[in-house]
């Protein structure tokens, strides 16, 4: 976690370059809420790997997680009105030593994650899975009821997409790879879905994006 990031905004052709972050220590991970007034990032202001908002030009920066624990890759609900997000959530003596001996040295071992979601102002946190190993990459469906995600609970060796309900159930497999398959996101209209998979890729470390129908 390289204490030397911030966050930065551009226009998409890479201009009007403005840096909204100057804290000390790691600032990254950011999305744009879809209403187009928010910011959600990652910090380790205050000494943990918390989440922030902020508004489009850094100010009213506001902090919506507590618990010690790495919390990231947050997204918001399609209405802008809730997150969802990753975290690792230390709890017996030897956890909490190991977590806070790599953040001490800005590393963090990200193995066993589960999903939450709360409301932007990080009222009624809620853990969504349970699963076990690393389940993370999140993302809404476009309707707001369900979480699409990367998980590797079946198979430590190989990383498949999921799809769960807001509330917890209902979990469907959706990808049966036998690598990796991650980063999944809907376009807006829901009817296709963009992710990454080493599938393909003849034997080498390569990663490649994928787009396909999504069929309800």
């Amino acid at each position: 976690m390289y204490e030397s990031y911030d966050i930065f905004t551009a226009d998409t052709k890479g201009k009007q370059l403005k840096q909204l972050t100057f804290e000390d220590g790691y600032d990254a991970e950011p999305t744009v809420s879809p209403k187009g007034d928010k910011i959600v990032f990652t910090s380790t202001r205050t000494g943990d790997l918390e989440l922030f908002t902020m508004n489009l030009d850094g100010t009213d920066v506001k902090q919506v997680t507590f618990e010690l624990g790495y919390d990231g890759g947050a997204f918001f609900s399609p209405d802008g009105s809730k997150l969802i997000f990753r975290s690792s959530r230390p709890k017996t003596e030897e956890e909490i030593k190991e977590y806070k001996d790599l953040l001490a040295v800005g590393l963090v071992q990200p193995t066993n994650m589960e999903l939450y979601t709360c409301n932007v102002d990080g009222s009624a946190l809620t853990k969504i899975t349970d699963l076990g190993n690393a389940n993370w990459a999140p993302f809404f469906h476009p309707l707001g009821k369900k979480v699409i995600f990367s998980s590797n609970h079946k198979s430590k060796h190989s990383f498949n997409l999921f799809m769960i309900n807001v509330d917890g159930t209902g979990l469907e497999q959706i990808t049966y790879d036998t690598v990796f398959d991650a980063f999944p996101m809907f376009s807006p209209d829901g009817k296709k879905i963009v992710f990454s998979s080493n599938r393909n890729n003849n034997g080498t470390h390569d990663t490649n994006l994928f787009i396909a129908d999504w069929v309800e």
